[in-house]
C-alpha cells in the first residue's frame, strides 16, 4: 500500500440491514428529506449515469432507468417545491407537468406545500412549443425563466400557457442561475429539485449553487459519445459528503452526496 494511503480504511457496503419495502415508505422518505426550516433555496440535483459515465442511452436519460429509479425519482418530486430543468432536457424528455398521487398530495398539504410543484424551465431563447406536454398536460402553469433580451417575445408567445419571468442577472442576454434562485426564494419555493440536463447541473456546480447531488448508477454500459451528467467550461473542486447508498435487486445504486467534507 502506498505510504500516503497507509491509514485508509475501506468499508464493505453490503446488506447489513433489512430491505426497505412498501410498508416502510416513511424510512425511505427520510433518506431524501430536505433540511428543516429553510429560508433560502436548497438545490438538489437528481441525475442518472451508466456504469461507464454516460448521462443518456439513445439520447435520453430515461432509457437508463428502472423501476427503482422511477420510485426514487417520484419520491424526490413529491417533496420538492419546484422542479428545475433546462429547455433542452424539457424538449428531449418531452416533459409534462408533475403527476402526483393522492397520498403525495395529502402529504404535501400537511407540510404546507402546494399540491403540485411547478416545472421551472431555464431558457435563454424562450424557444419552446406552446403545444408541448409541458403546457398542455399540467395542473399548474410552468415557470419559464428567460433572459431580458428574450422576455417580451417569450411572454407574447407563451404568456397564455405559462408564467414567463425575466431571470437575467448582469447580462441581459443570458439567464443567471443565482437570480433564478433569488426569484424562487421570493416565492418561498425553497426546496429546489433540478433534473438537469448536464449544462444546467454544470452551471450550478460552477457557481457553487448545488447543495447536494443524488446520482443513480445504472448497471448498463452505453459506450459512444454520451455526455457526462454535468458539462461546461468551469472547473471546481467541491468536497461532498455521502449521506447514504442504496441498491435494489436489479443492481442499481442510489447515492446521495451533500456539500461539505
Amino acid at each position: 500500500m502506498p505510504e500516503d494511503a497507509a491509514g485508509t480504511r475501506l468499508t464493505v457496503l453490503g446488506p447489513v440491514d433489512a430491505p426497505i419495502g412498501a410498508a416502510d415508505e416513511a424510512r425511505l422518505i427520510n433518506f431524501y428529506a430536505f433540511p428543516d426550516d429553510l429560508q433560502s433555496c436548497w438545490v438538489r440535483g437528481n441525475m442518472i449515469a451508466s456504469l461507464d459515465g454516460g448521462a443518456a442511452a439513445d439520447g435520453k436519460s430515461g432509457a437508463l432507468g428502472g423501476p427503482g429509479d422511477r420510485a426514487v425519482f417520484s419520491l424526490m418530486r413529491d417533496s420538492a417545491d419546484v422542479i428545475l430543468v433546462g429547455a433542452g432536457t424539457a424538449r428531449i424528455e418531452n416533459y409534462s407537468g408533475a403527476q402526483l398521487s393522492v397520498a403525495a398530495r395529502q402529504a404535501r398539504q400537511r407540510r404546507g406545500q402546494a399540491e403540485v410543484p411547478p416545472i421551472g424551465v431555464l431558457t435563454r431563447s424562450g424557444d419552446l412549443d406552446p403545444t408541448a406536454l409541458l403546457f398542455t398536460r399540467t395542473e399548474v402553469p410552468p415557470l419559464i425563466l428567460t433572459c431580458g433580451q428574450s422576455f417580451d417575445d417569450t411572454r407574447r408567445r407563451l404568456g397564455s400557457v405559462a408564467e414567463v419571468i425575466n431571470a437575467s442577472g448582469p447580462q441581459p442576454d443570458s439567464v443567471d442561475t443565482a437570480t433564478v434562485l433569488t426569484i424562487l426564494a421570493g416565492r418561498r419555493l425553497f426546496r429546489v429539485l433540478t433534473e438537469g440536463g448536464p449544462s444546467l447541473v454544470g452551471l450550478l456546480i460552477e457557481n457553487d449553487l448545488l447543495d447536494e447531488l443524488c446520482v443513480t448508477i445504472a448497471p448498463i454500459l452505453v459506450g459512444g459519445s454520451a455526455r457526462r451528467i454535468a458539462t461546461g467550461p468551469g472547473q471546481v473542486h467541491t468536497k461532498m459528503r455521502r449521506t447514504h447508498l442504496l441498491t435494489d435487486d436489479d443492481g442499481y445504486l442510489y447515492t446521495r452526496y451533500v456539500k461539505g467534507g
